[in-house]
């Protein structure tokens, strides 16, 4: 056996420590906590990782609870802005447009922050990396306090941005710590993904009766006291940390900035491109070219590096971009929920109040498919898996497809609980599979591992928020235009519409021709809002087909997969064929 086969078996039974930065990031190993430092300086022998010492019930609990409450603390930040985007534009007098630029600051440095944290934990240790990650998300939520204009709170999103990568790390490492390593990629694994998808659901639970008792500072004032609460974890429950390496190179710090400009610009790009429309402003097309020029010029680094960052021509093979297309196609199914359902009822009137019992059941599903998940995984499951997940996007799309005007969120309980549900199944067996093809060629693949899953979710969750709504604002369009052309106000039942309408404001106006106005305005509300409803069910309808395709092509992948392993090794055929 050579060493090199030595060395790969005795990390293997080493401790396994995944990390993520978002919610579909990848995690990362105690064999990669230390990147294999440059060949140059690499020393002659590993340095020894620290075994694995079982703790007790309680500290067990302790980590796991650390863990989530760390996770949800860095996922309310961002969840708090987009779930209360109105009212926090309403308090600080911005338009909708405006606000959602607080989103972007947000997204721009943490869209590829992951991979550079990623080294610097390796390098300078991961206690010192836990201490000064959470001192930086302390001070950053204090600052909101101090915050008086849009351009400072444009700049404190921006840093909200960089302080919660760290603490996604930390939440995924804190939850992943009191595991056994033959149960980190199982079991550990579904954990950590529940807890950092908390805080979406939770943020709408809670946001009403925060902004009941303070505004939006009183959603500050949480983020502030749960970053306490994380700051003091942080010091009595340490993480066991790997020995350090010194892994960062200067080339390292170039190719990483213009992979951050490259994946930063996409993410505004996508974040902010439907609300000024793709082709009516010149700015979004420079900003799309600034993203693909940065990334040409990281690939052209990486490519022409002998000790890479992220290995372009691995990422490239066949097998990874099967993976990534698959990731990438799963998280813009899923977007029928983050970006689907809730703006449908938020369309339609609904309020965070009367939306509350949905968020339970998103909440409820995501947790009982994290508890059946860690339950049912094994290696050789994930295809099963998948399909499963699939069919219950299919048919949760497929119902929510038949909403109507007077839909309400308890008619969506059945539905979104099972895309909840889906979403929770799919994400762990997918990173088990490819988490487990990087270990095998080394660690330094690891870091092109969440370049991956950088794009396909991070990046991949813009886009497919991007997709959804610019389908629904296209389809919009086209029922009102449909809509319209069938209301001619000579109809009678038309007519007999708009004077009951123009009627409701006969006590406040006095004027006929003013209630005849009023009367129109209203009515063409509704229609808009038919034809919003209609968008809505053509784009639920999408997603369901989209679903079923993606399944069939699943299956016939298992088929030939399995087809390939029964055919004969050699050629089968006889010589004189």
């Amino acid at each position: 056996m050579s060493p090199r086969e030595t060395t790969a078996r005795r990390d293997d039974a080493t401790i396994i420590r995944p990390d993520f930065r978002s919610t579909a990031e990848p995690p990362e190993t105690a064999e990669t906590a230390q990147p294999t430092p440059e060949p140059a300086a690499a020393p002659s022998a590993p340095a020894a990782l620290p075994a694995f010492v079982p703790k007790s019930p309680a500290m067990t609990a302790a980590y796991i609870l650390a863990g989530m409450l760390i996770a949800l603390t860095q996922g309310l930040g961002m969840s708090f802005i987009s779930t209360n985007l109105q009212q926090i534009a309403g308090a600080m007098d911005l338009t909708q447009t405006e606000a959602t630029w607080l989103m972007a600051a947000y997204v721009f440095p943490n869209a590829s922050l992951t991979l550079l944290l990623f080294k610097v934990r390796a390098q300078y240790g991961l206690r010192n990396f836990a201490e000064v990650a959470i001192v930086v998300y302390v001070l950053v939520c204090l600052a909101h306090f101090w915050s008086d204009s849009y351009e400072s709170a444009l700049a404190l999103r921006f840093f909200a941005g960089v302080a919660a990568a760290p603490m996604t790390s930390l939440g995924f490492l804190y939850v992943l710590e009191p595991v056994s390593p033959a149960k980190k990629l199982t079991v550990g694994l579904c954990a950590a993904l529940t807890a950092l998808a908390l805080p979406a659901p939770v943020a709408g639970i809670i946001s009403p009766y925060l902004l009941d008792i303070g505004g939006c500072h009183a959603l500050y004032l949480v983020e502030m006291g749960l970053a306490m609460i994380a700051l003091g974890l942080v010091y009595v429950l340490p993480l066991t940390s790997p020995p350090r390496a010194k892994v960062i190179s200067s080339l390292d710090l170039v190719s990483y900035l213009f992979l951050a400009v490259g994946l930063g610009c996409f993410a505004v790009a996508f974040t902010v491109g439907r609300l000024y429309w793709w082709t009516a402003v010149d700015w979004l097309a420079w900003m799309i070219i600034c993203g693909i020029a940065a990334s040409a010029i990281f690939a052209a680094i990486e490519l022409n590096r002998k000790n890479h960052l992220v290995d372009i021509r691995w990422l490239t093979s066949r097998e990874i971009l099967h993976f990534a297309g698959a990731l990438m196609v799963s998280r813009l199914l899923f977007s029928e929920q983050t970006s689907g359902a809730v703006n449908f009822l938020r369309n339609a009137g609904m309020l965070n109040e009367q939306m509350a019992g949905l968020y339970w059941l998103i909440l409820a599903g995501t947790v009982a498919s994290g508890i059946i998940c860690a339950m049912v995984m094994k290696p050789g499951q994930a295809s099963a898996i998948h399909a499963v997940a699939l069919l219950l996007v299919a048919v949760g799309s497929y119902m929510d497809s038949q909403s109507t005007i007077l839909t309400r969120p308890e008619q969506m309980y059945l539905s979104q609980f099972l895309v909840s549900f889906a979403s929770g199944l799919f994400l762990p067996p997918a990173l088990m599979i490819g988490m487990s093809a990087a270990m095998k060629r080394g660690p330094s693949y690891v870091l092109s591992f969440i370049v991956v899953f950088l794009a396909t979710q991070k990046i991949g969750g813009y886009l497919g928020s991007a997709l959804y709504g610019t389908f629904v604002q296209w389809r919009e369009q086209f029922h009102s235009f449909r809509l319209v052309s069938e209301l001619a106000s000579t109809d009678p039942l038309v007519a007999s519409r708009l004077k009951q309408l123009g009627g409701a404001y006969g006590k406040v106006l006095t004027d006929p021709n003013q209630q005849v106005l009023q009367g129109a305005a209203l009515f063409a509300k509704q229609v808009q809002q038919q034809a919003y409803t209609l968008a809505y069910n053509d784009a639920s309808l999408l997603t369901a087909w989209a679903s079923l395709a993606a399944l069939a092509c699943l299956l016939l992948h298992v088929a030939w997969r399995n087809r390939s392993r029964l055919l004969p090794i050699g050629n089968p055929m006889p010589a004189a064929a």
